[in-house]
């Protein structure tokens, strides 16, 4: 029995090889095939293609390599054609999946959503596709799975992807030694795809600058995601040692479990990460710079209240018709537990003040810790990889029998 894969994020590799093992441990002789990454290959994905590398985040970067996608959208539907496999498992990366999964409905193939594209946040007439175009998606966050309901697809709530791969990092030990002997210890996660790193770490690096100016102690810690993006932040910190060093800094690659797990707070773009960060009871402030366009374009499009799942996750209510920023001193700041920063402006004012609190009051930094605890025990269970796998097997028996 073949089934077709796409992902196309990094986090959606992760995801998609949790998912393939879950596969084949319940069926030995599962083929898994189609687009993904390096995690997913090794999991065992006969891969067409590494879609990681084509990882965008904005109608610029996707303009420019749209001949690919199209050209990647026919191979895959002459494998449809060809090989008819047994399903399609599609990880979020909509744009590009849509697409996906529109040629395999075309030969009758079902298709599965794990990890789904938030549909809820913006952009909400494309829950007409996600209906149209899948047999089941499979959610993770409880309000999510309630929206797509309401809305008429079919969904199960298989729990999280995340916190699957928390239980299953392997820990450097040593190094989590080392680092706890740094402390206080700041985390700065600047994001797992290079737009997103050139966008926010100059906006960190001033954050860092006005900490380490009230606290020269604080030692600082960089999550790079690749080799690339630490030679760059490197490279970026040289060029403005005229304008302020930070002595106690270190660039990691590929060791962000370590830093979150050792950090007394953290500074993060928005994302899955932030149900990393739940899950080790890290407070947090979130970050993401974007353009003045990219701003005013998501303001009037996005519906959910917060850009953090950990926010969403901690309110009655996560949508609202209109977005103002969110404000330190703000109605909103006692109802988030990680303060959100999604501006076109320097921000790293606030975002300081925000994370000196927790370094300079342990009071304020233990109660916050304290509701990550009690969400962790609501929402936070591993399991997501294993009850997908046994929905798509047995749906994948009702349809040959």
């Amino acid at each position: 029995m073949k089934v077709f894969f796409s992902a196309g994020e990094p986090s959606g590799d992760v995801h998609g090889a949790n998912l393939i093992h879950a596969l084949r441990k319940l069926d030995p002789e599962i083929q898994c095939v189609g687009f993904g990454g390096p995690k997913m290959s090794a999991a065992g994905l006969k891969q067409h293609f590494d879609l990681t590398s084509l990882a965008v985040m904005w109608l610029g970067e996707a303009i420019v390599n749209l001949r690919k996608f199209f050209v990647l959208a026919d191979e895959a539907e002459e494998y449809f054609r060809e090989e008819k496999p047994a399903a399609v498992i599609l990880i979020d990366y909509p744009g590009f999946n849509w697409h996906i999964a529109k040629r395999a409905k075309k030969y009758g193939i079902p298709v599965f959503y794990y990890s789904p594209p938030q549909v809820w946040g913006w952009l909400q007439g494309r829950v007409k596709k996600l209906k149209k175009r899948t047999d089941i998606v499979f959610s993770g966050l409880p309000f999510e799975a309630q929206w797509l309901r309401k809305h008429g697809c079919r969904v199960e709530l298989v729990g999280h992807p995340f916190f699957d791969e928390i239980k299953n990092y392997p820990q450097n030990t040593d190094l989590i030694k080392y680092l706890n002997s740094l402390q206080p210890l700041v985390g700065l996660l600047p994001g797992s795809r290079t737009g997103e790193v050139r966008r926010n770490f100059p906006v960190f690096w001033k954050t860092a600058l006005k900490i380490q100016r009230e606290m020269p102690c604080v030692h600082f810690a960089v999550a790079a995601f690749r080799k690339s993006h630490a030679d760059w932040i490197q490279k970026f910190l040289e060029d403005k040692k005229s304008e302020g060093e930070i002595k106690n800094l270190k660039i990691y690659v590929q060791h962000t479990p370590e830093i979150i797990q050792t950090a007394h707070c953290c500074l993060s773009v928005s994302g899955s990460v932030s149900l990393e960060l739940l899950a080790n009871g890290v407070p947090t402030v979130i970050s993401y710079r974007v353009s003045r366009f990219a701003w005013y374009f998501q303001k009037f499009l996005r519906r959910s209240k917060y850009i953090t799942l950990v926010n969403l996750l901690a309110v009655p209510n996560p949508f609202r018709s209109l977005n103002p920023e969110y404000h330190p001193n703000g109605p909103d700041a006692k109802e988030v537990i990680f303060p959100e920063y999604l501006s076109c402006l320097d921000r790293s004012g606030w975002i300081a003040d925000d994370l000196l609190k927790w370094l300079k009051d342990q009071t304020l930094h233990q109660q916050c810790v304290q509701r990550l605890e009690k969400m962790r025990e609501e929402i936070g269970q591993p399991g997501a990889a294993r009850n997908a796998a046994e929905k798509i097997l047995e749906n994948i028996k009702l349809q040959e029998s």
